[in-house]
């Protein structure tokens, strides 16, 4: 008897890379539906039921973790298996630690993402070749994590979003668009991490970041 093929949800915020993992994984895997926000994510997820997410790691709003965080609440039993053009190991971690099964990069081939997605369903963790050793050592304690931040705690997944853009150079407007939200709604977050922070303005908040590696 011939399995039931895998069902997915396919998250991230470029429309044409969705179209084209759709056509990737077409009479491979059963795509439910797709989403390009996190907002979006949380909704198609809980609606669909999944066997396995497909994850974007860099994304408007807090990124694949916001979206474990947010479906986690709800469905703790979801499987997501991470797809990114990022093979950093600070990204590789952070999702991992936030629940996904597995982390792979947009290389990967339609067949083994087929697979790499059945193997996720049931239960295996799966990971590109080149990123399976740093994962081992992490978890084997060989990496070391980074220390619990309380001021980093208090910021908002939208106020961490801006202060990463602000360290990098951006200026309100660029942020306003790279968020799709506008400059005032900018302006105000960044009121409220220096207030938060007890900065006085965005050069020390810049400073701020880099310290804590938050932007590279």
């Amino acid at each position: 008897m011939t399995p039931e093929p895998p069902s997915v949800v396919i998250v991230d915020d470029h429309r044409l890379f969705r179209a084209g993992v759709r056509a990737e994984l077409e009479g491979r895997v059963d795509v439910r539906g797709e989403a390009g926000t996190v907002e979006e994510a949380e909704a198609a997820i809980l609606n669909a039921e999944p066997d396995v997410v497909l994850l974007d790691v860099h994304m408007p709003g807090g990124g694949g973790v916001e979206v474990i965080r947010r479906v986690g609440r709800r469905r703790p039993a979801q499987r997501f298996l991470a797809l990114s053009v990022s093979d950093a190991p600070d990204d590789v971690i952070a999702v991992i630690r936030a629940g996904a099964r597995g982390y792979v990069t947009k290389t990967i081939s339609g067949p083994d993402l087929a697979d790499a997605v059945s193997r996720v369903r049931d239960g295996d963790a799966v990971f590109s070749p080149r990123l399976a050793g740093f994962v081992l050592d992490a978890f084997a304690g060989d990496f070391e994590p980074a220390e619990v931040d309380p001021e980093l705690d208090l910021l908002t997944a939208r106020e961490r979003d801006v202060l990463q853009y602000i360290a990098r150079g951006y200026l309100y407007k660029e942020i306003a668009l790279e968020l799709g939200i506008a400059a005032k709604t900018v302006e105000a977050h960044v009121s409220a991490v220096l207030r938060k922070l007890q900065l006085s303005n965005r050069h020390q908040l810049s400073r701020w970041a880099v310290e804590r590696r938050l932007v590279e």
